[in-house]
């Protein structure tokens, strides 16, 4: 049997916050089913986004997603199909599309809340109180890190 391109990978953090994110990304996806909501996570996010930030230009909505704008538009069409969110052209600007939260797609995040609450509660089960607070410094740090290395990429160009 060979060995791994990359030997050791298991004692490393990355390898386990990806296997983490996709375990998540399907535990909310099962448990929204559950409950009759058919939303993925980023649906749910871009949703949260719109409500709590009112209408944005599609071009923004890419940005602060981190999504490029294929994707974005991909995500927005299915949305709209579902009736969550509507494409409205600026009245200032043609060439921009903002999009704007549904009344339906309003009502369907305030029902997702209790679920969303739930799924962290499963998730955070048995995990003490100091460990949480352990996690959420390790991922701050590895956020700094990566920031800063962002950061130091761009300012030498």
């Amino acid at each position: 049997m060979r060995k791994g391109v990359f030997p050791g990978m298991e004692h490393l953090m990355m390898p386990w916050i990806g296997k983490t994110m996709k375990h998540i990304d399907h535990f909310i996806a099962t448990k929204m089913a559950e409950h009759g909501i058919n939303l993925t996570r980023q649906q749910v996010i871009l949703m949260k986004i719109l409500f709590h930030d009112g209408p944005l230009p599609q071009n923004n909505l890419a940005f602060v997603t981190d999504r490029d704008k294929t994707s974005l538009t991909r995500l927005l069409s299915t949305m709209e199909k579902k009736n969550l969110v509507a494409r409205i052209t600026s009245t200032e600007d043609k060439r921009v599309n903002v999009v704007h939260l549904t009344k339906n797609g309003e009502k369907i995040l305030n029902e997702t809340a209790p679920i969303l609450l739930e799924v962290i509660m499963h998730m955070q089960e048995g995990i003490d109180e100091d460990d949480q607070k352990t996690v959420i410094s390790v991922m701050q740090k590895i956020q700094e890190n990566i920031n800063k290395h962002i950061d130091s990429c761009s300012s030498n160009k």
